[in-house]
């Protein structure tokens, strides 16, 4: 069962958003870890967990209207099926005036599984383009710097 996103931690001097989640029986493959094609499920989690659930639980307006233009992966560690949750570390990388990039990573307390990142585009859904992102939007984003 996916947990609620927890408090974000600092690390580094970051701001990070932090998503524990159970790893599920069916997310392993024949090999016995993780399937690579569930990290992305994972980050998807995260990114929801992050611009839409937590902002409604805090009473403001979740971010809308954004999609993922790349994302690249390093695997560092396999991740067996566990009793323990894991979580995704989410923070803000790199800031433009129309995008911006999102680090991660999958971790516990002991290891690194995943080093991942990708690169979020603000989109217009009614003219089916790019957009500026609003104020709102940076200053929330600014905060995960």
């Amino acid at each position: 069962m996916v947990q609620p996103a927890l408090d974000t931690d600092r690390r580094d001097g970051v701001r990070r958003h932090i998503h524990e989640f159970q790893v599920r029986f069916g997310d392993i493959d024949v090999l016995g870890h993780v399937n690579n094609c569930r990290y992305l499920t994972y980050l998807e989690d995260a990114r929801v967990s992050m611009f839409r659930l937590d902002p409604v639980r805090e009473g403001a307006a979740p971010l809308k209207g954004l999609v993922v233009a790349r994302h690249e992966i390093d695997y560092k560690r396999p991740l067996l099926f566990r009793p323990d949750p894991v979580r995704v570390e989410t923070w803000v990388t790199e800031l433009r005036s129309a995008s911006f990039t999102l680090a991660y990573e999958i971790r516990d307390d002991e290891h690194l599984y995943v080093r991942a990142s990708s690169v979020i585009v603000a989109y217009d859904l009614e003219n089916t383009r790019s957009r500026r992102l609003g104020k709102d939007e940076i200053a929330f984003l600014t905060a995960y710097q």
